[in-house]
């Protein structure tokens, strides 16, 4: 129901490179996938900045994992055809880091992840991403997809005129048959993994005073 804090600040890094100008940038979509309450999470979207929104539901969607997620996400932005795909390092509920390279994959565009700074230069970007070992720096032409870590930016507040303005922002609606997704691969059909349960972590026992 709300908008995963990560996310911000992919959404931060897309104003700073809009407001930057050293590239045009036309415009900044926000797009989600979830039932009808993931409208909330769009109006907050657009009021950090985003210039309109798209919201992908249908119950067949249900119950998809991340393959399945990944698949349904790039099949939308498939329709948008962008020139770049920002997302946010991790989900805040399954904590998945893997999203961004699965869209990447079914879009056919390079991927970088845990990206801490974005320059733009000559209409490519140059990264410096948090690695194992230290940091990555990397040159990427567009367009590409890239997770941005929550080390990149400091997200910027909504003021009160762009929260209340949000709902008038356009928002489309759209449904598995509007952007060709076949049924079969998204939902509990389409997915390769299942969660079969969910159990509390051990209570933890008192420790012992010497």
């Amino acid at each position: 129901k709300n908008l995963n804090p990560f996310d911000t600040h992919a959404l931060e890094a897309a104003m700073q490179i809009k407001e930057g100008g050293a590239i045009p940038v036309e415009e900044v979509v926000a797009v989600t996938m979830g039932p009808d309450s993931a409208v909330r999470a769009l109006h907050k979207a657009v009021a950090l900045g985003a210039d309109r929104s798209v919201h992908l539901s249908d119950e067949a969607l249900a119950g998809s994992d991340v393959c399945a997620t990944g698949f349904a996400l790039a099949k939308v932005l498939e329709s948008e055809g962008p020139d770049l795909v920002l997302l946010g390092q991790q989900s805040d509920d399954g904590e998945c880091y893997t999203i961004g390279a699965v869209v990447a994959d079914h879009l056919k565009m390079p991927s970088l992840t845990q990206v801490i700074q974005i320059d733009v230069t000559d209409g490519k970007l140059r990264c410096e991403r948090q690695a194992e070992y230290g940091y990555d720096t990397v040159e990427v032409e567009l367009p590409a997809v890239i997770s941005v870590g929550d080390a990149n930016n400091e997200p910027r507040y909504p003021s009160l005129k762009a929260i209340m303005g949000a709902k008038k922002k356009p928002l489309d609606s759209k449904a598995t048959g509007d952007v060709g997704i076949d049924g079969g691969m998204v939902g509990q059909s389409g997915s390769k993994t299942a969660v079969l349960a969910l159990n509390p972590p051990p209570a933890k026992e008192a420790g012992e005073i010497i």
